[in-house]
């Protein structure tokens, strides 16, 4: 399969605490990836490498066969990558549909905004409540408004950062719906997430990452059943 992103040996640090400890990762196009890991093994570290808000202190970043590493964070927007960030942050005081129209203003040449409004706000749902004040979205209405700010720049790798912390069952299986939808558009779609078994069913191949490495990469399947993975994940769980 073709690789869409390629990461090598990627470091970071901050300070004494070593981040990133010479990370390789590989995304195919169309793919389904998860990450998992205990707090502090480097996943947000990693998306934060990736999309350029952090530059490592060492390794590469390419997408799509160019090496980005060198790339500010709009650039690498403007190229193809998108996220969501863990907390959503819309912006007060304008609707829903405006708030689209942010993401939209800033990609140039991408067709009428109006017919792209209405078409984002469909893909996630959101046709309703496109002129409400996006502050008074509920929790999955805001993961919802988030995801169509990501798609507004039309990516071709979606990176979602805990986008179902604090839902309910059915609310993440709307978000899963979603995403599931996405890809079959095209978007490959890398996933990092704290809820297991939404993780487990969204993904196609999933990593576990601990200290700023890769301890496990496979199934769903095989590397919830690693040795490694159940002790320094899901035995740091069960005693939270």
């Amino acid at each position: 399969m073709e690789v869409i992103l390629s990461v090598r040996s990627l470091r970071k640090a901050f300070g004494t605490n070593l981040a990133l400890a010479g990370i390789d990762l590989d995304v195919c196009r169309g793919e389904k990836l998860g990450i998992i890991g205990p707090n502090g093994s480097g996943k947000t570290t990693l998306i934060n490498c990736i999309t350029g808000v952090l530059r490592p202190d060492s390794g590469a970043v390419r997408f799509e066969g160019t090496d980005i590493s060198s790339w500010p964070a709009w650039r690498r927007a403007r190229g193809g990558i998108a996220r969501t960030f863990q907390i959503p942050r819309p912006f007060a005081g304008i609707s829903v549909a405006a708030n689209l129209r942010v993401p939209l203003d800033y990609v140039a040449g991408k067709g009428p905004k109006a017919s792209r409004e209405h078409e984002l706000l469909a893909l996630v749902g959101l046709q309703a409540r496109a002129h409400h004040p996006a502050e008074q979205l509920t929790q999955l209405e805001l993961r919802k408004l988030e995801l169509a700010r990501a798609l507004a720049t039309e990516p071709r790798l979606l990176i979602v950062d805990e986008v179902m912390a604090g839902l309910s069952e059915s609310e993440i299986n709307d978000v899963l719906d979603i995403l599931n939808g996405l890809n079959a558009r095209g978007v490959t779609v890398l996933m990092i997430e704290h809820i297991m078994h939404a993780i487990m069913r969204f993904s196609q191949r999933l990593i576990c990452m601990e200290t700023g490495r890769s301890i496990a990469d496979g199934t769903p399947a095989q590397v919830g059943g690693d040795p490694e993975v159940r002790r320094v994940y899901f035995g740091k769980q069960a005693h939270h």
